[in-house]
């Protein structure tokens, strides 16, 4: 009993260090491609048909993959980043690269999303267009963007329990090697649980965040 809380406790770890990382990670770049498509689309800031529809495409294209599929594609760039395509600091480079367009777009949607009307009202007393991203889109979009990134998180934590299967440690790695292979149902039940109570949890704060911003 004493090795199986011991085992669950270090992946449980495991499992937050890579959800924190990649989530916080994507969190600032996916920001930038959110306020160009932003920008460039056809009611923005800066209206360019061609630079929205390429970074569009590009967006689309990383969503589309399944992230078992994705972790897979992007090995070499793994190895370049953290040096080894195994283990848990390894998962984060393609967790990251699978959650940067995810939360971009809805980074994007979020603050597309902004009453056109105060947006016209800032231009009218002279504001600047990095004015009006940081102080008008973004400061009407606080409750949505908030609401994106816990539903960014909770599925970095399914995502990271895939990336166990791979050889990304985590509750995953444990549920398949101890639970699975190993013939353990407890293993199994125990790390579904904890998984579930990380989503409840993380979904119970973000309400709360939200409750406060809006």
């Amino acid at each position: 009993m004493e090795q199986m809380i011991s085992i669950i406790l270090k992946a449980t770890w495991q499992t937050l260090y890579m959800v924190v990382v990649s989530t916080t990670i994507a969190v600032i770049l996916g920001f930038i491609p959110a306020v160009i498509l932003t920008l460039t689309a056809e009611d923005g800031l800066k209206p360019n048909k061609v630079v929205y529809g390429i970074l569009d495409v590009i967006v689309n294209v990383f969503r589309s993959f399944p992230f078992v599929i994705l972790m897979i594609i992007v090995i070499p760039v793994t190895r370049i980043l953290a040096g080894s395509s195994i283990g848990t600091t390894a998962a984060i480079v393609p967790l990251t690269i699978y959650a940067v367009p995810f939360i971009a777009r809805v980074f994007e949607n979020a603050l597309r999303e902004t009453d056109p009307g105060v947006i016209e009202a800032a231009k009218s007393f002279g504001a600047t267009d990095m004015q009006i991203i940081f102080r008008v889109y973004f400061k009407e979009s606080v409750p949505r963007i908030i609401n994106g990134i816990v539903l960014l998180i909770i599925n970095m934590v399914g995502a990271s329990a895939m990336a166990g299967t791979l050889g990304g440690g985590g509750l995953g790695d444990v549920a398949i090697r101890k639970g699975y292979q190993g013939y353990d149902i407890n293993y199994q039940i125990v790390t579904s649980a904890v998984l579930i109570i990380l989503v409840q949890r993380v979904q119970a704060v973000g309400n709360m965040i939200y409750k406060k911003k809006s």
